[in-house]
């Protein structure tokens, strides 16, 4: 809000204000977090290795899966917990947070992804109140995590 207050009435983000928008993206981060666009990957082995006494050999094909990383308690106390101070400061190890995957096969948009949720989240907050009409909504995984309804919701313009 202290962005939208900066500036005036139809006077568009510019980079700067992006960038100055750090607990908004902690925000966005936490919600990635707890549901990743992305349930996961196939990989090759690349070496053998052995896995909690299982042998997996180069050349296999194996599955990754980024909820399971999301909510692994090593890496995210309280997982389930919505906390998006888990990304202040330097955030979470490296490859534990992996909604647009990671190293070279990293998603090439994830930076256009952040601009766009960003503008959007900006955009919301600075312009309505909202009331979700089916409260206690389920989230239905097929495959990927959607409320069960599509998520209703009535818009109030401030």
């Amino acid at each position: 809000m202290d962005i939208a207050k900066s500036k005036g009435p139809d006077e568009l983000l510019n980079w700067e204000d992006i960038q100055k928008m750090k607990l908004s993206w902690n925000v966005a981060c936490e919600v990635l977090r707890l549901a990743p666009p992305v349930q996961g990957a196939f990989r090759d082995v690349l070496t053998d290795f052995m896995y909690e006494g299982f042998y997996i050999p180069k050349g296999w094909k194996i599955y990754w899966s980024t909820h399971s990383t999301h909510k692994n308690p090593e890496y995210f106390s309280e997982p389930y917990k919505f906390d998006p101070s888990r990304f202040e400061g330097r955030g979470p190890a490296p490859y534990t947070f992996v909604p647009f995957g990671g190293g070279p096969r990293m998603c090439p948009g994830k930076e256009y992804a952040r601009l766009e949720i960003l503008v959007f989240m900006h955009n919301l907050v600075k312009r309505f109140k909202w009331e979700k009409l089916i409260p206690n909504e389920k989230i239905v995984v097929n495959p990927m995590p959607i409320p069960e309804k599509g998520l209703p919701i009535q818009l109030f313009p401030y």
